[in-house]
This record gives C-alpha cells, structure tokens and sequence, in this order.
C-alpha cells in the first residue's frame, strides 16, 4: 500500500495494491500491522455504511468529546471527501483537505479523531464505507456548516440536497470552544 500525505498533517490517502486479472480484483482495505507500521490506527469499534444518490453532500460531521477516527471508502460510485481541521490551537486550524473516492480508484482516506468530515457524492449513487475508532453517540454528534465561508471548501457542487441538520449547522467562528476537540502536538 502507497501512503500520501495531505496539506493536513494526520489526514492521509491510502493507495492499496490491488491484484487483479479477467476474473476480477483484490485488495485489502485494512491490515492491522501494515496500517501499525504507518502509524495509522489498528483498532475499529464501529463499520458503518451509507448509500446517497447524485448532489447529495453529508457533513461536515464531527464528535466531541468523544471523536471518532474515520477510515472511509467507496464500494459503488464515487465522491468529493474533505477533511476540516477543527482542533483548538492546531496550526492548520479551519484549514481542509479532499480527495476523490471511488470504487474504481479503490482509494482510502484516514481522517483523525479531532477533524471534521464531508462528503458530496459525484456518480448516480454512492455506497460509502466507513470504519471508526469510536462508536457514534448521538449526544455528542456535531457538525460544521458545510459552506462556513471562512473555511472555504471548494465542494464541486453548488446546490446540494442536505440534511435539516447540516443545512443548519453553525459556523466554525460561532462554536464554543468546550465542543471543539485541543490540538494536541
């Protein structure tokens, strides 16, 4: 597997090596010594999976205080996946990174605990994966507003179809600072 580092340090692509030939393909979406040996997690308590169809966009989602770690893919269709650094005292604070997931490019993002996560779904459908460090508590559900102007996301659709809650989420600036994870060197 090839490792590529974003502008985001923690947040990084996995590139698996896929085997294939006419009978079809192989990989492995998670090896708990190869993820070890990139300092990558090695324990998942949750696997969830979500389907959406084409301009729908789900986030930016985040949990606090108890994060959750996310190992996302897609097994059908593809998506815009964005990364927001929303760790109190970072020095990449309010700043994001993406990436292009698909079933045909196989790729995978690692989003650490104390990033916020999105994603906008570019194909027909999407089937989305994702594996997570902590299991989802609804109390501790929260999110930021996906076009917060101050963060600036270059999402590649204008007019998405949202949720009543992240269509309302509030921006990054109007958060309390107690329901924002510490960046933590």
């Amino acid at each position: 597997m090839k490792i590529v580092e974003t502008k985001l340090p923690g947040c990084v692509v996995i590139e698996p090596a896929v085997f294939g030939d006419e009978r079809g393909f192989f990989f492995e979406t998670w090896n708990a010594a190869r993820f070890g040996e990139h300092g990558l997690p090695t324990k998942f308590v949750q696997s969830n999976v979500s389907s959406s169809s084409k301009g729908v966009l789900r986030g930016l989602h985040y949990q606090w205080p108890r994060p959750q770690g996310k190992l996302v893919s897609v097994l059908e269709g593809e998506v815009y996946d964005v990364a927001v650094d929303i760790r109190r005292g970072s020095p990449t604070f309010g700043q994001w990174a993406a990436v292009v997931l698909s079933a045909e490019n196989k790729k995978q993002f690692w989003i650490p605990e104390g990033f916020a996560h999105g994603f906008a779904v570019l194909s027909e459908r999407a089937i989305f994966s994702y594996l997570c460090t902590e299991v989802y508590l609804k109390d501790f559900d929260a999110g930021v507003r996906w076009n917060d102007a101050d963060i600036a996301v270059d999402w590649p659709i204008s007019a998405p179809t949202l949720s009543a809650k992240d269509e309302s989420a509030p921006f990054l600036k109007d958060i309390a600072e107690d329901r924002l994870p510490v960046y933590q060197p």
